[in-house]
């Protein structure tokens, strides 16, 4: 009931303040040209560092340049051109199917009893 509840609290379909917050993301995002994936930090996260690591080279290359680019707009406090934001897609996904492959293959790991793939801790 609860799990319910806050699904539907959270889902933009259903929420206004939902889709008015994912609006806002998707502003912010574009003005600067990065994807939602971008914003996940591997340093934090092993999993994600994992899955950064499996994806093709040329995506991660792609996600580098765009982290870049944004850094470099923010520090010059630009945004990207309207012709250049039109273009963007801020929800476009390519992270996502990895890193749930990698949270499987740990929790699997883990079921079995194997030891943990990280034996490092982060700070």
């Amino acid at each position: 009931m609860a799990l319910t509840l806050l699904k539907t609290f959270l889902d933009p379909k259903k929420n206004w303040l939902a889709g008015v917050h994912k609006k806002a993301i998707a502003n912010r995002l574009t003005h600067y040209g990065l994807r939602y994936d971008d914003l996940y930090d591997p340093l934090m996260d092993l999993d994600i560092k994992e899955a950064l690591n499996r994806l093709p080279v040329e995506v991660v290359d792609a996600r580098n340049q765009r982290l870049k680019r944004a850094m470099d707009l923010s520090m010059k406090h630009e945004y990207l051109s309207p012709e250049l934001q039109k273009m963007q897609t801020p929800f476009r996904t390519y992270l996502s199917d990895m890193l749930a492959l990698v949270k499987r293959e740990n929790a699997e790991r883990e079921a079995l009893g194997a030891l943990p793939l990280y034996q490092r801790q982060i700070p």
